[in-house]
């Protein structure tokens, strides 16, 4: 794994050269909108820090930027100490490497069997992703969760003829500290909207796979109440997937945060909105 450079600025794009200078290409779109959705959000959330301030001592996001000799590098900004906020990190990521032979065959077990099976050797692949986590100061807000990535795999490197692989995967959840059932229901209904736009078994799948992913087997329960969850997902040509990508993190974007100062307050909750405007590329 080559070191990490640390970066005053990030760079325009993390991809490497000649990557960078095909910007119709999926890996340049995918970098765009999560690079476009990490400010966004940013920017969103620090509006709201500065709203709740009254003009002096607002938290602001720190920005760490880092870059790879051989490509790739990644983007984390954290905001803490918050009146509003205690603590929301909003991170994205582009990273190159080689998978082992292993990982390779349990991702992807029909393509390491066209390319040799239990012979194929390791995989080169490409990787990016959006990340966060957002911890509210009032216990009447719940934490939210979300998560998208892309990735793609060259051919092994002894069966150059195999085809490239690529999927997508990610989901969105809460983890509520009080339940308030109007908010729940409403996060849900955003959800199911969205993805029906793409297709209409889309939602009902992918919360059934968020519960079980997020189900904790000792405890008996489930981690918050749920949301969506997806990966190795290539049921459509990459050009219809990088929409839904794109729809579903902007469903999240497009929102207007009623955080009340007073933790004694009930009538808090991150609403997410949908815009029709928003999500293109």
């Amino acid at each position: 794994m080559e070191r990490e450079t640390p970066e005053l600025v990030a760079p325009a794009t993390f991809l490497r050269g000649e990557e960078g200078a095909s910007p119709e290409s999926v890996r340049a779109r995918f970098e765009r909108m999560i690079r476009r959705m990490q400010a966004e959000v940013c920017a969103e959330l620090e509006a709201v820090e500065g709203g709740a301030s009254d003009g002096g001592g607002a938290a602001l996001f720190r920005e760490d930027a880092w870059t790879r000799p051989g490509g790739g590098g990644g983007i984390s900004r954290v905001l803490q100490g918050g009146r509003v906020f205690e603590k929301a990190a909003v991170n994205v990521s582009v990273v190159y490497g080689v998978m082992p032979p292993e990982a390779y065959r349990a991702a992807r077990p029909e393509a390491a069997a066209a390319a040799g099976g239990e012979k194929a050797g390791p995989v080169p692949f490409f990787a990016a992703g959006v990340s966060s986590v957002i911890h509210p100061v009032n216990p009447f807000a719940p934490t939210m969760h979300f998560n998208y990535r892309y990735f793609e795999t060259e051919a092994p490197k002894d069966a150059p003829g195999a085809p490239r692989q690529w999927w997508f995967g990610g989901g969105t959840d809460l983890t509520p500290s009080y339940i308030i059932e109007e908010d729940i229901k409403h996060f849900h209904s955003v959800q199911k909207q969205t993805c029906d736009k793409f297709d209409p078994s889309f939602y009902p799948r992918f919360k059934k796979w968020c519960d079980d992913y997020f189900y904790i087997k000792h405890r008996g329960e489930r981690r918050g109440v749920g949301g969506i969850f997806f990966d190795d997902l290539s049921d459509y040509d990459q050009k219809t997937l990088l929409q839904f990508a794109t729809g579903i993190i902007s469903s999240l974007v497009v929102f207007s945060v009623k955080v009340s100062l007073d933790i004694n307050s009930p009538h808090v909750f991150m609403v997410l909105r949908i815009s029709p405007q928003r999500g293109r590329l």
